[in-house]
């Protein structure tokens, strides 16, 4: 058509006129400091002359479609160096990646018109060039659009002001070149009218475009919206992946037959299985977070977001019935979005022992599971242990040769970050490995040191308020041993004052001789529970004794043995020092928990043996086992039973006493296997070394 013509001769004039006088502005007038200046001139000089070649030859003709090609390219680059444009394009990797596969997908434009202008000699294949060239078109398109919207959408204010103007230009560019190529896809020919208004819509984006650089651009920062460029780079994602089945569906129309057919039902079953294993996949997501993360961003966390989490995580008392010990574990996971961990909490010695695990029940961990040393490293520098780096011999502060071999054998372990409150260790969180791999750098060092140290506050404060409820418990139980107490006086006075009437007025010899024993056996009873109630409200301590540990085990199976069976395993004389009937208490309320957790039938055993320093009284069942959260936070603490009508000292009671004496109580135990108590009891010859203000203030004169 005449008019179709010369109005694209009109257009196009225009266009490249208009172009080039922009480019010329920029090139003089705009301003000096904006790195993308002179990509912008050269982007709109080689627009300007695709018009000019647009003007002077047909829509088909090679050299116009060599020329758009080139302006395309040119407008891509820039796109780039608008990202630059502040100094970080080393930093924003994934833009380059982005733009090198929009320059690439593009310059596919330079073989499909070797392909068109020799090859594709019969209508079908000349076709499929068209479509499959509309479709690169329409890919390059989207993808600049989404580059340009996270451009803008992550500008400070004050610098979305001066790229406004850019932006509406690149903006209006693609938009229009996304539209042009769509409809001539699915119309398969590019319409006349478009052709034709495609020069006018160069110029007039070349003048906003142009305008853009009449400001300085000085204070440019790039922090684009997460979760908007989430949803976008995944939007993304799925449009290439529509894009590339329709390109392989369009590549297949050639085949004709069964065949063609049996291929496409291939491909389409392909696709889909391809689509629901990857894109619901956990670690594909991570992936694309991470990327994104690393590259897109100035900082790796949104800290804002991760603070309200955190609150959220923490606050929550009934999360899927954690315990705060868990939550706090799963606060910490959640910023380096590890899959589970592990809390180690000091017990009153200062060793850390497990004490919660999240999503890792499977981890063994030992009763010592970090030595006291690296446990003092930690606490003084502050140290986050990253464990592929102890893995790899990296050592900072002398930390690597002390790390225990259950964590530097566990690959799954990545980091082990210390719980910090008041300069004093509370504990230390194993992470896991990140599904997605990858190192730590100084911004995890820096979150996880903060967060840890927030951590340590909420279980310092934890640890306070049972303190106070064990110290209330405590000031109760007192009372009530107070008027125990004082009905036991009244009892064995009104037996002692029976006692002596019963000496002057008994009639019978024999019954008289019966009543003395028996009420005087007694009186020394009640004397003797007196005598102990009262070392509790005191707090004092009965002299040492030399004794053999041996024979307090052997008097105890020998007791136990009359309902379940108690075998002593190994008995060697051990001469300690202590308080042998505190000390047969305690075991005989250990023997017997042990024989309660234990089936009919499953032996109990105890042993007795010296390691130089202690004597020790081991006692081993295979019974149902204790968790570690019931190992540490009630197995020791009074007033808490497991067993119905049971008061909830007996365990506590036999610690206590084991402590007075200088000894050590250690427990480890596993659901399901059963469990280890541990008794150890100062030697006799060791007393001086490891209880000697103890053994001096027993020797001072009463």
């Amino acid at each position: 058509m005449a008019w179709a013509s010369s109005l694209s001769y009109l257009s196009y004039s225009l266009g490249a006129i208009v172009c080039g006088l922009a480019a010329l502005w920029i090139a003089r007038a705009g301003a000096k400091d904006r790195t993308d200046r002179w990509a912008g001139v050269v982007a709109l000089v080689l627009t300007a002359n695709w018009c000019f070649a647009a003007a002077s030859f047909s829509a088909d003709h090679v050299l116009v479609q060599f020329t758009e090609l080139t302006a395309n390219l040119g407008w891509i680059y820039v796109l780039f160096r608008l990202f630059a444009n502040d100094g970080r394009d080393e930093s924003l990797r994934i833009v380059r990646p982005a733009a090198i596969a929009l320059g690439f997908v593009e310059s596919l434009q330079f073989v499909l018109l070797i392909i068109q202008q020799r090859y594709a000699v019969t209508a079908d294949l000349a076709a499929l060039t068209f479509e499959t060239s509309t479709l690169f078109r329409v890919l390059v398109s989207i993808g600049a659009l989404v580059l340009l919207h996270n451009l803008y959408v992550g500008a400070s204010p004050s610098s979305r002001r001066i790229l406004r103007w850019n932006a509406a230009g690149l903006a209006g560019l693609w938009a229009f070149t996304l539209n042009y190529h769509t409809i001539a896809y699915l119309a398969g020919d590019y319409p006349t009218e478009m052709f034709a208004f495609r020069g006018l819509a160069s110029a007039v984006v070349a003048i906003p475009f142009a305008l853009g650089f009449a400001k300085r651009a000085a204070g440019l920062t790039f922090s684009p919206s997460r979760a908007v460029t989430f949803r976008f780079l995944s939007l993304l994602v799925i449009g290439g992946y529509l894009l590339v089945m329709l390109g392989l569906a369009s590549w297949l129309d050639i085949l004709t037959g069964s065949g063609a057919r049996l291929t496409q039902v291939g491909l389409v079953i392909a696709a889909g299985a391809l689509a629901l294993i990857w894109l619901p996949s956990n670690k594909l997501r991570g992936w694309l977070r991470v990327t994104a993360i690393k590259h897109l961003f100035k900082h790796r966390y949104d800290y804002r977001n991760e603070w309200i989490r955190f609150t959220h995580t923490i606050g929550r008392a009934g999360l899927d019935d954690a315990s705060l010990q868990q939550r706090v574990i799963k606060a910490l996971a959640d910023i380096t979005d590890s899959p589970s961990g592990l809390l180690l909490c000091g017990e009153d010695e200062g060793a850390l022992q497990l004490a919660a695990h999240w999503r890792w029940p499977q981890m063994g961990v030992p009763a010592d599971a970090f030595p006291l040393e690296l446990c003092a490293i930690m606490e003084r520098e502050g140290l986050i242990l990253d464990l592929d780096e102890v893995r790899d011999g990296v050592d900072y502060h002398g930390e690597n040769a002390l790390v225990p071999p259950w964590l530097r054998e566990e690959t799954r372990a990545w980091a082990a970050v210390p719980l910090i409150h008041f300069d004093r260790l509370v504990g230390v969180i194993i992470l896991a490995r990140p599904l997605q791999q990858r190192k730590l750098d100084w911004e995890d060092f820096d979150l996880l040191g903060i967060v840890g140290q927030q951590l340590a506050s909420y279980l310092a404060e934890q640890a306070g308020q049972e303190a106070l409820s064990e110290a209330s418990r405590f000031d109760e139980f007192n009372r009530r041993m107070a008027f125990v107490m004082h009905d036991i006086k009244n009892l064995s006075s009104q037996m002692s004052l029976l006692l002596r009437n019963a000496e002057k007025h008994a009639e019978k010899p024999e019954f008289r001789k019966d009543m003395l024993v028996t009420l005087k056996n007694s009186s020394d009873k009640l004397n003797i529970l007196l005598a102990r109630l009262g070392r509790y409200g005191t707090g004092s301590v009965e002299n040492l004794q030399d004794f053999d540990l041996g024979g307090i085990a052997e008097a105890v199976v020998e007791r136990s043995s009359t309902n379940h069976q108690v075998d002593l395993l190994r008995h060697e004389l051990v001469i300690v020092s202590g308080q042998p009937e505190a000390l047969e208490q305690a075991l005989l309320h250990i023997v017997q928990n042990a024989i309660d957790a234990s089936e009919d039938g499953s032996a109990v055993q105890v042993e007795t043996f010296s390691d130089g320093l202690s004597g020790n009284i081991q006692v081993l069942d295979s019974g149902v086992g204790m968790s570690p959260a019931f190992v540490r936070n009630s197995l020791f603490k009074p007033f808490v039973s497991s067993k119905e009508g049971g008061f909830g000292i007996g365990a506590f009671e036999a610690r206590e006493m084991i402590r007075a004496m200088g000894g050590r109580l250690e427990v480890e135990s596993r659901e399901g296997l059963g469990t280890r108590f541990l008794i150890k009891i100062p030697l006799k010859s060791a007393r001086s070394i490891i209880g000697g203000q103890g053994t001096a203030k027993d020797k001072e004169p009463a």
